[in-house]
């Protein structure tokens, strides 16, 4: 059998993300199998996505994508309790996306570092784009 025309490919998307020909391009095969990260890693950043897939804790990073603030204050931006946000805190501590401040008897939190800052706002970046291409 022959390749699909051009034309067939367009009418027919589902074929689009299957190969018409059974070729394996051994060279780039190899080249990403020595570029994928490790187990350990590929578990890290699943446990990450999985983290902030949770909208509930990703309203808590967009909040303090803006500045540090107290279990307070995000309970009130958000119109959570208190104590839905400190149960959502302690994830995303535990997975080293946020990180406390004490002063006194408050607990200011915060983005851990640039790395949680520029993630958010890719992402961000990213949903607004799709969306005005869309559109």
């Amino acid at each position: 059998m022959g390749r699909p025309r051009k034309i067939d490919q367009i009418r027919e998307p589902e074929q689009l993300d299957s190969c018409a020909e059974q070729i394996v391009h051994v060279d780039a095969v190899r080249r990403t199998r020595a570029s994928m990260p490790e187990a350990l890693d590929i578990g890290a950043m699943s446990a990450l996505f999985a983290a902030i897939g949770d909208p509930t804790r990703l309203k808590i990073i967009a909040a303090l994508s803006q500045n540090e603030l107290c279990v307070c204050d995000i309970a009130a931006s958000l119109g959570i309790s208190q104590s839905a946000v400190s149960h959502q805190l302690r994830t995303l501590r535990e997975l080293g996306l946020v990180r406390p401040r004490r002063e006194g008897r408050l607990s200011y939190y915060a983005l851990d570092d640039e790395h949680v800052s520029t993630l958010y706002s890719q992402a961000l970046d990213h949903i607004r784009h799709r969306t005005a291409v869309v559109s």
